[in-house]
């Protein structure tokens, strides 16, 4: 019997980011479930019951805008970026205690960036631009501030006795803070990140 809830936070540019560089393609659903299921199944939890997971990331943009360089016009909504965005939310928002957290996602005024290894070839070989010599300048908007609120908010409505964070961001620091002084345990899952030690340091466990 299960002496207290948990809940699991997920930041999904970390976890998409650390399954992509582990299995060398794009993450799914099914990818996610997984190590959430691989949290679930840790000794240090298993007299907890999970409450929800909550999975923050911002959907992807559908504007339709123009190249930088040869200025034709390019649909966001028909990438193939948009279309597995897309699919992994659809996928996530259907699965069992799952809960979708959407900030927004905002294109730069100038919409394109130079990338950095082509500006370091153009000092050394200058020649003309090319469209692929960019990539798309996009944001996202308040998935942080969403995630330091939930942990505020499970903290003070005494739903949950722990909280895990699958997190390498050490600007969520004061929320961890904020979060043990309101008497929960914190589980830090950077899954294998080399974080930062006050990330650490502010944590009560660090998953292995």
């Amino acid at each position: 019997m299960a002496d207290a809830l948990f809940a699991i936070l997920i930041d999904c540019g970390f976890i998409t980011k650390k399954i992509h560089a582990k299995a060398g393609r794009n993450a799914s659903a099914a990818d996610v479930c997984d190590e959430c299921d691989r949290i679930c199944k840790s000794e240090l939890l298993k007299r907890y019951e999970l409450l929800r997971i909550y999975y923050y990331d911002a959907p992807p943009s559908s504007e339709s805008i123009e190249y930088p360089i040869s200025k034709q016009r390019l649909s966001l909504a028909q990438t193939q970026r948009y279309r597995d965005n897309k699919s992994l939310h659809d996928q996530l928002a259907l699965k069992d205690n799952f809960a979708l957290r959407m900030g927004e996602t905002r294109l730069s005024p100038t919409k394109w960036k130079i990338k950095p290894r082509i500006q370091k070839e153009l000092i050394k070989t200058p020649r003309a631009l090319l469209d692929s010599d960019f990539d798309l300048d996009i944001n996202q908007k308040g998935v942080d501030l969403r995630i330091g609120l939930d942990m505020a908010r499970l903290a003070l409505n005494d739903r949950v006795r722990a909280i895990v964070v699958v997190t390498g961001d050490s600007d969520f620091i004061p929320a961890f803070k904020f979060v043990r002084r309101e008497g929960l345990k914190i589980i830090l899952d950077s899954m294998g990140h080399n974080v930062r030690n006050e990330l650490r340091i502010h944590s009560d466990i660090v998953l292995s």
